[in-house]
């Protein structure tokens, strides 16, 4: 099993683009050969890479791939004191950089290996490490805890790859194109190693606006990924823009993921593109577990049913048997945390954190995370996530974060803070306006304002800071 085969027999077609930056499968696989030998020459059992948005990440990786060295992607954003944690964590021997970037001063200490696009020449490829060895340390986001390294191995990568070509008709003639950090799953795994696994092509762009998204499908991308912070913005400029809407129509797909959809936006990008967006969900350490296929009429409000060879069972929830903590097995789980005990059970199955449901269709529907969205009032337990839908249908939201606060009498209350579109519209409309769609002891009992909800990088909300405001 190769991850990259591309790598060993290039075509001349493109690869990568991003900005005035491009390389076809010829020329990166020249490139990732003469960086692979100095990652191999630097004796560096892991290797960093300092990933910044754009071409240099996307070829540090691949040369990693081909040098059979795990890599270590690194936000460039991290604080000194999360840097310091997953370095001392990690222990890369080497850090792989654009030319002439800064580095932050603890990634200074480490040998340095350039990322030069010109670079040919390089000896034979290694030998494959073959499937069970790792490809990569992706850390967690570290929301409950310092950050986890996730070991992902090159079997798992490209069986989840894989399996998503098969759930979207992913081939060598698409063009995938999308402005997501290169630091995680879905920009980095999916969205750089699956074309370059598939022998077609990234664009990658630096932001998913109407102009840049219209030109770069006029371009010839066929794919979009974007997360929906993304979505709901380019739906807002959309509707201002026919022209633009009508040449991303002309995409295959669309393909949205690190956080729900909102049944909103599904509807305001399908009226604006004619195009259904599909969802897909995963994590870290599982990579992609359900995606909707690109051969069905997708369900919003459902991330699909599991990909192939992946395994999803529900273990329910006590008060509600249409609920179930999700847990899944297959292919594409990672090995473990480097250097720490848990992940999978012994059947090999790992405990996602997540709340969900089946659909009438077999689709799976997420309701929250277990820690974070599932609100347990007065004797039920209620899915933060319907109530986030319930409100965004209400015209006068525009963006909403619901979770559960400690409550005398309740246990906990239902709040709901909120992010007005226009005029903010009265506490008790709100309210009453969830009453009428869902049980009545799903209300929100207290609604609170504010001009906008905080997001990490991946444009998922930050309802830990939320509750501290």
């Amino acid at each position: 099993m190769t991850l990259l085969p591309t790598l060993l027999d290039p075509s001349d077609r493109p690869a990568l683009r991003a900005g005035d930056d491009a390389l076809t499968h010829s020329e990166l696989a020249a490139v990732a050969a003469a960086l692979a030998e100095r990652i191999r020459g630097s004796g560096a059992g892991r290797v960093a890479v300092h990933a910044v948005p754009g071409i240099h990440t996307a070829v540090a990786v691949a040369s990693a791939v081909l040098a059979g060295v795990p890599a270590v992607p690194l936000n460039p954003k991290l604080g000194q004191r999360e840097l310091a944690h997953v370095l001392s964590d990690s222990a890369p021997g080497a850090v792989l950089a654009a030319p002439g970037a800064v580095l932050p001063d603890a990634l200074g200490e480490l040998p340095r290996i350039d990322v030069e696009l010109g670079s040919t020449g390089g000896g034979a490829p290694p030998r494959d490490p073959g499937p069970a060895a790792p490809a990569l340390v992706i850390y967690t986001s570290g929301t409950t805890g310092p950050p986890k390294g996730a070991v992902l191995s090159r079997g798992a990568v490209a069986a989840n790859l894989d399996a998503l070509a098969d759930a979207w008709a992913w081939t060598g003639d698409d063009v995938l194109a999308h402005a997501l950090p290169l630091f995680h799953v879905h920009g980095l795994v999916l969205g750089v190693l699956g074309p370059l696994r598939r022998g077609g092509a990234l664009h990658h762009l630096p932001a998913l606006d109407a102009a840049g998204l219209a030109a770069a499908v006029d371009g010839g991308a066929t794919m979009v990924f974007g997360v929906p912070t993304q979505y709901h913005r380019l739906a807002d400029q959309l509707e201002s823009d026919p022209e633009a809407a009508k040449r991303i129509g002309r995409a295959r797909l669309l393909v949205s993921g690190s956080a729900a959809l909102t049944t909103v936006d599904h509807a305001r990008l399908r009226a604006a593109t004619g195009l259904a967006v599909r969802e897909r969900y995963g994590l870290t350490e599982s990579l992609i577990l359900t995606a909707a296929r690109a051969d069905e009429e997708p369900e919003p409000g459902s991330v699909g049913r599991p990909v192939s060879g992946t395994e999803v069972r529900l273990d329910p929830v006590e008060g509600d048997p249409d609920l179930g903590t999700v847990h899944a097995r297959g292919p594409g789980l990672f090995d473990g945390y480097l250097g720490r005990d848990g992940g999978l059970d012994a059947d090999g199955w790992f405990a996602t954190g997540d709340i969900g449901r089946w659909t009438e269709s077999g689709a799976l529907a997420l309701v929250g995370r277990q820690a974070t969205d599932l609100i347990k009032s007065g004797g039920y337990k209620i899915g933060a996530g319907e109530i986030e839908n319930a409100l965004l249908e209400h015209p006068g939201v525009a963006e909403t974060a619901v979770f559960g606060v400690p409550d005398d009498d309740l246990g906990e209350r239902v709040v709901a803070v909120v992010v007005a579109a226009g005029e903010a519209p009265e506490a008790r409309e709100l309210i009453d306006h969830v009453a009428a769609q869902l049980a009545p002891h799903k209300r929100p009992r207290e609604v609170r304002f504010v001009d906008a909800l905080p997001r990490n990088d991946m444009g998922k909300v930050l309802k830990a800071r939320l509750r501290e405001s």
